[in-house]
C-alpha cells in the first residue's frame, strides 16, 4: 500500500550523524559567590560614589531614566557627609527622629527574638540591617495611604506611631492581642496606621496593593498605596501580574522590592534570573525604576519622596529596588550558617544604617557618641517597659491567651449561619 503523505521520511545520513554527536541538554543553576567556609569579598561589586547618580525631574518619561535601574542612588559618603542631588530632603530634627526610630526598631527586634528563644512566642522575624528602608519610607506617606507589607517592615508601624505594647501582644497571642490570636506572630494589621493585614502567602500583597490603588483612583480619592516584596518573592506570578495592571492603568502605587541578598536559603540570583537587577524588571512594563542604597537613610527618603510625588500627581507607578543585606537569620526557624559564611554580614560594603546615620549627624555637629549612648539607654528602657506591660497580659506559655471563641467574630459584618453553628458546636 502506498504512502498517503504522512509517512515518516528517512533522515539524510549527514544530518543523522550530526544529531548523534550533540551534547545533552542541561540547565544553568546560579550559585552564590560565597558559601560557608569561604571568605566573602565584595570588592568586585560596583557601587557608585555617593552623590554621583543624577536626580531627574519627577515628571520624567520612564524611557529617559533606564540607566537608574542599573545604578545605586547614594547620599552618605564614607566621611559621613550628605552629597549630591538627592541630598537635603530632611532637616536635622527629622534625621535625629529617624535615627531614634531605627534604634527602637532594632531593640524591639532584639527583645522579641529573645522572647522567642525563651518560649514566650512561637516565631519571630527580624529586620536587622534593613531598618532605614521602612523607617524612612513611612515618613513620606500621609494618613490614609496604605502599605501592603511583608513580614520585615515592622519599621512602618513603629514610625507611624503604632503602640509597641499592641505589637508585642500580637506576637504573644495573649488576652490583649488586637488580632485575637488569629494571625501568626509578626503578621500585624492596623488600618488606622496604614498597614494592610500581612499575609504569610508570599507575593499576594503586590496585586492587592495595585488593586487598592486603582480603587482609590476610581473613587477620586487622594490616597496612594505602597507594595512591598522581597527579592525571592519576585519569582512569584503575583509580582508580574501586579506590574501588568500597575503599568496598564497607571495606578497610584509605589512598588518596593527589598533586595536583602537572600531568601530563606537561596541567594538573590535565583529569583533575579538574567535581568541584571530587580529594578530592571520594571523596564519591560514601561514603569520608571530606580535602585537605592537601602542602608542610606537620607537616600531612601529622597527616592521614596520622588516616587510618592509621582503617584500623587497621577504620573503612575514607580518601582524601587532597595539594595541591602539581611544581617540576621530569615526567621527563628532558619540557620543561615548552613548556606552563607558567618562573616558575610560584616563584609557587606554598604555598612550598618544606624551607624551611618549616627556618623552623619556627628559630622554635622548635631550629635555625639555620648548623646547616642544616652539615647540608646532611653530606647532600651522604653522597649523593656512595653515588653513588661505586654507580658502582664500573658505570653505563649503563661497565658492568659486569646479566647478561642473570638475566632468566629470580626470575620463578617453579620455572622452567617454556618459560623453560628460552628461556634455552637465548639461550645461557645
Amino acid at each position: 500500500m502506498g504512502c498517503t503523505g504522512d509517512c515518516p521520511q528517512p533522515i539524510p545520513h549527514g544530518r543523522q550523524t550530526h544529531m548523534a554527536v550533540r551534547a545533552p541538554l542541561r540547565l544553568h543553576v546560579p550559585e552564590p559567590e560565597f558559601r560557608p567556609g569561604s571568605k566573602p569579598d565584595f570588592s568586585g561589586v560596583p557601587i557608585p560614589k555617593a552623590g554621583s547618580v543624577r536626580r531627574p525631574p519627577v515628571d520624567v518619561p520612564p524611557e529617559e531614566i533606564r540607566d537608574l535601574a542599573y545604578s545605586i542612588i547614594r547620599v552618605l559618603n564614607r566621611a559621613g557627609e550628605a552629597v549630591g542631588p538627592w541630598a537635603g530632603t530632611l532637616s536635622d530634627d527629622e534625621l535625629l527622629a529617624g535615627l531614634k526610630t531605627m534604634m527602637k526598631v532594632r531593640v524591639y527586634d532584639q527583645r522579641m527574638l529573645m522572647a522567642q528563644r525563651q518560649g514566650k512566642t512561637s516565631f519571630y522575624m527580624q529586620c536587622t540591617g534593613e531598618e532605614a528602608i521602612a523607617c524612612a519610607f513611612q515618613t513620606v506617606l500621609q494618613k490614609g495611604d496604605m502599605n501592603f507589607p511583608t513580614y520585615r517592615q515592622q519599621g512602618l508601624l513603629i514610625t507611624a506611631g503604632y503602640p509597641l505594647v499592641d505589637m508585642m501582644c500580637q506576637i504573644y497571642s495573649n488576652s490583649r492581642d488586637p488580632l485575637k490570636g488569629r494571625q501568626l506572630p509578626v503578621l500585624y494589621s492596623s488600618k488606622a496606621h496604614g498597614f494592610f493585614s500581612l499575609s504569610g502567602n508570599l507575593g499576594t500583597q503586590y496585586p492587592q496593593a495595585v488593586g487598592w490603588a486603582m480603587a482609590s483612583a476610581i473613587k477620586g480619592d487622594t490616597r496612594i498605596a505602597a507594595a512591598w516584596i522581597g527579592d525571592g518573592s519576585t519569582a512569584e506570578s503575583d509580582f508580574h501580574a501586579a506590574l501588568v495592571f500597575a503599568s496598564t492603568y497607571k495606578a497610584p502605587v509605589v512598588l518596593n522590592i527589598v533586595n536583602n541578598q537572600w531568601a530563606i536559603s537561596t541567594f538573590q540570583g535565583i529569583a533575579r534570573g538574567g535581568s541584571g537587577t530587580f529594578a530592571a524588571r520594571g523596564l519591560g512594563f514601561g514603569i520608571p525604576a530606580l535602585r537605592v542604597d537601602g542602608n542610606d537613610y537620607p537616600a531612601v527618603h529622597a527616592v521614596a519622596q520622588w516616587a510618592v510625588e509621582r503617584a500623587r500627581r497621577n504620573l503612575g507607578p514607580t518601582l524601587i529596588e532597595y539594595v541591602t543585606y539581611r544581617a540576621g537569620a530569615h526567621s527563628t526557624s532558619d540557620d543561615p550558617s548552613a548556606y552563607r559564611p558567618k562573616e558575610e554580614s560584616e563584609a557587606w560594603p554598604l555598612g550598618d544604617p544606624i551607624v551611618r546615620l549616627k556618623n552623619h549627624l556627628i559630622v554635622k555637629g548635631v550629635w555625639s557618641e555620648e548623646r547616642h549612648n544616652q539615647a540608646a539607654a532611653e530606647v532600651e528602657a522604653e522597649v523593656v517597659a512595653a515588653q513588661r506591660e505586654a507580658e502582664s497580659y500573658g505570653t505563649l506559655h503563661t497565658g492568659p491567651r486569646a479566647l478561642a471563641r473570638d475566632m468566629f467574630i470580626d470575620v463578617f459584618k453579620q455572622m452567617p449561619p454556618h459560623l453560628r453553628r460552628q461556634r455552637q458546636q465548639a461550645g461557645f
